[in-house]
């Protein structure tokens, strides 16, 4: 398997005005065009946090839009974990 068809996890923590604005639901539709299963929540520290699991292309391509100046509100930073998938996601959900 080639590192662009192998699957991976991606945690990614975004802060800035990411809550109330509709930034989980957006993320939820851009996850879901990329074929990704996971979830999105707001942390009580005003972060959203996303665990998105797929092709690490399409991982890639989330981190990108999450990064992009079309999000919902206003993003000031995304930290980013890499991890193993655990397979044990199903659809995309905002939590």
């Amino acid at each position: 398997m080639t590192e662009n068809q192998e699957n991976a996890r991606l945690t990614a923590w975004v802060r800035g005005r990411v809550q109330g604005v509709g930034f989980r639901w957006w993320t939820r539709a851009r996850a879901l065009e990329l074929g990704l299963t996971g979830w999105a929540r707001n942390t009580d520290d005003g972060r959203v946090e996303v665990v998105a699991e797929g092709s690490r292309v399409s991982c890639v391509k989330l981190l990108e839009l999450l990064r992009g100046c079309d999000t919902p509100g206003r993003v000031d930073g995304v930290v980013e974990r890499w991890s193993e998938p655990r397979g044990s996601l199903g659809g995309f959900v905002e939590r």
